[in-house]
């Protein structure tokens, strides 16, 4: 609610989604408004042209009319005339035909006669029965002039190639005809009977016109290529020929669509901004579903008047063939459209957050665990852990399942900045995570890079946060009895003493000795030392440090530390 004061009054202004249908289609009717008022064709001259002039001019026309149907009269009585004297019925067929030419010219004379004189359309009240409605006929129509342009585009390439066939046609005929000349002028010649030598002669005179007619129609077909050939310009000359007087013709029109384009992405903007202004929680994280809606309905508008502004310009400026390429755009569009609806309505459930997808969820895409944190139509999913995050297309999503985050989950092995050990022996910091490489710095500062799949196989063990430590050293069996019990408890204060006095006080939880186990030639002590991660990096350093912590005190205490031995036992030959 929006509290505003003009001339000390106060008023209240409430902005809720009941108010959205209201303000589109105030926009709606701007744009419409515009375009009425930018078109060219629709001028204040044509709506106020005088009476007087509107009623010369029809008197004019419905003179013209009226001589053209006595002349079509007097030509009526013509045909009936030559009918009654013509002798064959070929000739009467003619006749008719003509006859019945005249007679549709002056039945739609006659109509324009009325219809000019009632200054309307008679034809409705003429039609007994109306004509049923077809779909293909009437999409055909509206097609139709562009057909017509890319006939007229493609017309010279057409007639070439029709003359080429007529040449091809004729020129395989020729020497057939040239051949039955030469065959009947053989058998003339070595004829004898008179009776024969009619019929040659009749099949002679047939096959020569048909020669001649065959090669009249090939020199013809020839020189018209030829005159097509000299005057043919290169295609690409012809191309640029005829989008020039394309957009020469059609410049004007088109700049007006270019602006209706323009003008709808501008108050579209506009309208965004002023939604996103003015609704709570329009820009929040995880929207509810009708402030999904809206936007999708504030998305739908757009394209849609995006397609019809051009289409209104092109009816208004009654330029046919863009508008009948608009219907064929939009045609082609919703064929395609129809076999990928099931796919779009994945994408709209996503978007609306009621999908297999949501927000806030968890999936898993390429192998690594993702956060939804916002789906759009392009979506941003991030791994929290890695510091990791990527632009998604919605159809992506499609086929991808999310679930609710449980508390504890892990996200990844590691963050910049931790220590890790892989199960191929390499250890190193953490120093670089991307979608494609994972890259480490040993101590010593060699640098190792791998593949993210290849670092997530190698069981990456992170020793940033806490890690253990277990060394052994083996007593001899001599202090067998001592080796349970005082030497465990004696080994134990001496590696927390000297782990205090070397400066690791704050750096160690506990340290723990343990009897392990009775090996062939020692008895075996475990050390067991839990450090926090702030020494990670000196994880080989500890482990030397413990052993020598343990043979100090091993000698210190005199315990003796055995080495294996081999005996060799020869039998000797008695």
């Amino acid at each position: 609610m929006k509290i505003i004061k003009i001339n000390h009054i106060t008023y209240t202004q409430t902005t809720t989604l009941a108010n959205l249908p209201l303000l589109i289609s105030k926009l709606v009717l701007f744009l419409a408004l515009f375009l009425l008022y930018f078109s060219p064709n629709i001028s204040s001259a044509k709506n106020h042209i005088p009476k007087s002039e509107l009623t010369g001019e029809t008197l004019s026309t419905l003179l013209s009319f009226v001589e053209l149907q006595d002349q079509l009269k007097r030509d009526l009585k013509t045909l009936r005339k030559d009918l009654r004297k013509a002798a064959s019925d070929s000739e009467k067929a003619d006749i008719k035909k003509q006859q019945k030419k005249v007679e549709d010219k002056l039945k739609g004379t006659t109509n324009n006669i009325e219809n000019i004189a009632a200054n309307t359309d008679l034809s409705i009240l003429r039609a007994s029965k109306p004509e049923p409605f077809n779909l293909k006929k009437e999409i055909f129509s509206l097609l139709e002039p562009a057909l017509k342009e890319m006939k007229h585009a493609t017309s010279d390439v057409r007639q070439k190639s029709e003359l080429r066939e007529q040449i091809a046609y004729y020129e395989q005929r020729e020497p057939v005809a040239k051949e039955a000349l030469e065959n009947i002028a053989l058998l003339n010649r070595a004829n004898k009977n008179p009776k024969i030598k009619k019929v040659l002669i009749k099949m002679n005179k047939s096959w020569g016109k048909q020669l001649v007619f065959i090669q009249s129609e090939l020199q013809a077909k020839r020189l018209q290529l030829a005159k097509i050939e000299e005057q043919r310009i290169s295609f690409t000359e012809q191309s640029e020929s005829y989008f020039r007087d394309f957009f020469q013709r059609r410049g004007w029109t088109l700049i007006q669509a270019l602006l209706a384009v323009i003008a709808v992405l501008i108050i579209s903007r506009f309208i965004h901004k002023l939604i996103t202004r003015t609704i709570k929680g329009y820009r929040a994280q995880h929207r509810s579903v009708p402030l999904r809606v809206t936007d999708l309905l504030h998305r739908f508008i757009t394209y849609l008047f995006i397609i019809l502004g051009p289409l209104i310009v092109f009816y208004l400026e009654e330029d046919w063939v863009l508008f009948s390429l608009g219907i064929l755009l939009l045609i082609s569009i919703a064929w395609t459209l129809r076999s990928i609806i099931p796919r779009y309505w994945g994408q709209f459930e996503l978007f609306l957050n009621v999908g297999p997808v949501r927000e806030g969820e968890r999936l898993i895409l390429n192998g690594i665990p993702w956060r939804v944190k916002n789906i759009n139509m392009y979506s941003i999913l991030e791994n929290p852990v890695a510091g990791l995050s990527q632009r998604v297309d919605i159809n992506e999503l499609v086929d991808l399942r999310s679930r609710p985050v449980e508390q504890g989950e892990p996200w990844f092995p590691c963050k910049r900045g931790d220590w890790v050990h892989l199960s191929d022996g390499i250890r190193g910091k953490v120093t670089g995570i991307s979608m494609e490489f994972i890259q480490l710095i040993q101590r010593g500062g060699a640098v190792i890079t791998y593949q993210l799949s290849d670092f997530l196989a190698l069981s990456p063990k992170n020793i940033s946060k806490s890690f253990r430590i277990k060394e052994t050293i083996g007593i001899s069996y001599t202090h067998q009895k001592q080796s349970t019990n005082e030497i465990v408890e004696t080994l134990k204060a001496a590696l927390n003493k000297r782990a205090i006095e070397e400066g690791y006080k704050d750096d160690f939880h506990n340290i723990n000795v343990e009897f392990e186990l009775a090996a062939d030639s020692s008895l075996n002590l475990v050390v067991i030392a839990d450090f926090k991660g702030s020494v990670a990096d000196i994880y080989m350093r500890l482990r030397r440090s413990i052993q020598r912590w343990c043979v100090d005190a091993c000698t210190e205490n005199g315990w003796d530390i055995p080495f294996p031995q081999l005996s060799i036992h020869a039998e000797s030959n008695k």
